[in-house]
C-alpha cells in the first residue's frame, strides 16, 4: 500500500480524512502543528487498521519545514500516492477593523501552506517519476460571501486556493499528477465549539443544527468522514479522468438561492 500525506490532520476533516486513508490500510503521514492532537490521531489511525502512521509536526507556512517532513517521509514510508493540502485557519473580523496580522496569518497557512504543500508534492512525484494525486480543500466562501460577513481574509485565501487549483493542474499535468479540490460545507468538527462546554456547549449545537435544518437543503451538517470519503475518492484511480476540478460536499448549499421566489 502507499502513502497518503494530509495537513492539518490533527484534528477535525483532517483528522476524518487521515483516519479514512487508515481503514482503507494505506500508510498515513499526519502534519500537523498541535503535537499532543497529532500523536492521539496518529494513534486512532493505527487502530483505524493504517499500515503504518508517522506524526510530523509542521507549520505548512514555513517553507523549510515542509521540504524536510516531505523528505522525512520520502525515507520513512513507501511510495506517496496522494496529498491533501488541509490545513487551514479562520479569522472572523470586520474588514473596518481587520488587522494586517490576522489577514498575513490566514494567508500564510490557507494560501501559501497549500502552495508550499503542493510544490512540496509535484516535486516529490517529478523526482520519483510517478504519478500522484494532490487535493486542496477549497470553501463555499470561495464561490460567495459568509452570510455572516466578518470573512474577508478567510474567503480570500480559499479563493485563491480555488485559483490556485485550476492553474497547479495545468502545471501538473504533463507530469501525470491530478490536482483537485474539494469544497467542504458546514462540517461538525469540534472547532465550532472551541471553548464551550456544558449548557452553552449545549446551547451552541442546538444553535447549528436548527440553521443546518434551515439552510442546507439535506437539513444537517456533514460528519467528518463523509467529507473524507469525498477526498478520498479523488485520490483514487476511480477519478483518474478528474483534474483541475471542485468537488462540492456541501449538502446544497451553494446550489441554493437565499431567496423562495
Amino acid at each position: 500500500m502507499n502513502t497518503v500525506v494530509v495537513t492539518g490532520a490533527a484534528s477535525g476533516i483532517g483528522r476524518g480524512i487521515a483516519l479514512g486513508a487508515a481503514k482503507r490500510g494505506r500508510h498515513v503521514a499526519l502534519l500537523d502543528i498541535d503535537e499532543q492532537a497529532l500523536m492521539d490521531a496518529a494513534a486512532a489511525a493505527v487502530a483505524a487498521g493504517a499500515a503504518s502512521a508517522l506524526p510530523l509536526v509542521c507549520d505548512v507556512g514555513e517553507e523549510r519545514a515542509v521540504e524536510e517532513v516531505f523528505q522525512r517521509v520520502a525515507t520513512e514510508l513507501p511510495a506517496i500516492s496522494g496529498v491533501v493540502a488541509n490545513a487551514g485557519i479562520e479569522v472572523s473580523e470586520p474588514l473596518a477593523s481587520a488587522r494586517v496580522e490576522s489577514w498575513d496569518r490566514v494567508m500564510a497557512v490557507n494560501l501559501r501552506g497549500t502552495f508550499l504543500t503542493s510544490r512540496a508534492a509535484l516535486n516529490y512525484w517529478r523526482t520519483q517519476g510517478s504519478p500522484g494525486s494532490l487535493v486542496c480543500v477549497s470553501s463555499p466562501s470561495a464561490f460567495v460571501g459568509f452570510a455572516g460577513g466578518s470573512n474577508t481574509a478567510y474567503g480570500a485565501s480559499k479563493g485563491g486556493i480555488s485559483a490556485f487549483v485550476r492553474a497547479a493542474a495545468l502545471d501538473a499535468a504533463v507530469d501525470g499528477v491530478r490536482v483537485n479540490a474539494v469544497v467542504p460545507g458546514a462540517t461538525d468538527t469540534d472547532i465550532l465549539y472551541f471553548g464551550l462546554e456544558g449548557e452553552r456547549l449545549r446551547s451552541r449545537r442546538g444553535e447549528l443544527e436548527e440553521a443546518a435544518r434551515q439552510q442546507i437543503p439535506l437539513g444537517r451538517m456533514a460528519r467528518p468522514e463523509e467529507i473524507a470519503d469525498a477526498v478520498l475518492w479523488l485520490l483514487s484511480d476511480e477519478s483518474v479522468y478528474v483534474t483541475g476540478s471542485h468537488l462540492v460536499c456541501d449538502g446544497g448549499l451553494l446550489a441554493k438561492s437565499a431567496n423562495t421566489f
